[in-house]
């Protein structure tokens, strides 16, 4: 049977210390059960996980490579993770910080169902980075937050996603919000001629999550998002999959801080954002990026687009979507950090630079246009 592999980093004192917490890991995400008191071979030489390697860090931690047979998580993406972290999660010090999964398992789990050439294929958009911005603030009416819908899209904004914060609240119904910014989208595309998305934010309890992602679709969206955190990432997939919606996914970050935010817990920010996200269907991932008000490094968005485009057998590669700290004055940096395979999310810069929001978007639109221009070898 295959083995799928997980490195994980861990505190140890020395080498011995940090092989038997590497071995006593293995167990525990194995058998969960005393290892001394296990007699039958099968399970003892195939089933128990294997410590493959072991090597210091700069840091002082140590990196440890554990296999695993593919028969203790079979296809099933839950317990994958069960595998991969479950009760070792409850211990600190330890951090997941990259994945290989078997190649049945990928194709198992699909990954994105529109990847970067997908996303690019919808908007007709395949030279520069996609520009997207969301509806704003929590308190707005359905007819305000259609209103800037339509400027956005008037701009010629890519993207205008529905903020995270907005759900089913009373001052802005979930169904009317939807059809009202859908029709004020159609409206502006069919002025300027092109192919602004509206996304709307499905994000909900249990099966309201897939209820209002099939509405979204029936009502003209073009792609969904989901904070996927909140839902858990096993609802994120059922989406992703479900024939009746058959959008591409974007995944918001609301909650996902507490599975990456230490530097010797949960996991790397490689392992989450980019290979775990995009192993759940997500075909753009929004991160805060470096310099805004979290504490995002530019190493660890980095490690973030590296992850979204990292080879993974059959799985397509997603869209590393920055967004927080995004203004007019560091479009190019942005574009020769993150290459033109990216989502730039930019809110209060747009708001800050022009009080005319149409005029704003058409002006990032025109900065960017230039910069690409100005840097054609940006990857």
């Amino acid at each position: 049977m295959a083995r799928f592999t997980v490195v994980y980093s861990l505190a140890a004192t020395d080498s011995a210390d940090a092989r038997k917490q590497a071995f006593d890991l293995a167990v525990e995400q194995t058998l969960e059960f005393p290892h001394d008191l296990v007699t039958d071979p099968h399970i003892r030489d195939e089933i128990v996980g294997r410590v493959e390697a072991l090597e210091p860090l700069p840091s002082g931690r140590f990196q440890v490579t554990v296999s695993y047979d593919e028969a203790t998580a079979g296809l099933e993406f839950t317990q994958f993770l069960n595998v991969v972290f479950g009760n070792t999660s409850l211990k600190p010090g330890v951090r997941v910080e990259s994945l290989a999964p078997t190649a049945a398992q990928t194709a198992a789990f699909r990954g994105p169902q529109f990847g970067v050439e997908g996303l690019r294929h919808l908007l007709g958009v395949h030279h520069r980075p996609l520009l997207c911005s969301a509806i704003k603030p929590m308190g707005l009416s359905v007819a305000s937050l259609a209103d800037l819908a339509h400027r956005f899209a008037l701009g010629g904004i890519d993207f205008i996603k529905d903020d995270h914060g907005l759900a089913d609240q009373a001052f802005s119904p979930f169904q009317q919000r939807i059809s009202a910014c859908m029709e004020a989208v159609r409206r502006a595309n069919l002025q300027t001629g092109r192919r602004c998305l509206y996304i709307p934010n499905v994000t909900a309890d249990g099966s309201q999550t897939l209820a209002r992602a099939r509405f979204a679709k029936q009502a003209g969206a073009a792609a969904i998002i989901i904070s996927g955190a909140l839902t858990g990432l096993s609802t994120l997939r059922e989406v992703a999959l479900d024939p009746q919606v058959g959008l591409p996914v974007f995944f918001h970050p609301a909650l996902s801080g507490c599975y990456t935010i230490s530097p010797t817990s949960g996991f790397s920010h490689f392992a989450f954002f980019g290979q775990l996200l995009r192993l759940a269907c997500a075909d753009a991932i929004i991160f805060p990026n470096f310099g805004g008000r979290f504490s995002f490094s530019r190493e660890e968005c980095a490690a973030i687009a590296a992850g979204c485009r990292s080879p993974i057998p059959a799985v397509r590669t997603a869209l590393p979507a920055p967004g927080g700290g995004l203004g007019f004055h560091n479009v190019r940096d942005l574009i020769n950090f993150y290459g033109r395979d990216a989502v730039f999310l930019m809110g209060g810069g747009l708001f800050r630079h022009n009080p005319d929001l149409t005029r704003s978007v058409a002006d990032l639109l025109q900065l960017v246009e230039d910069e690409v221009a100005a840097t054609p070898h940006a990857d």
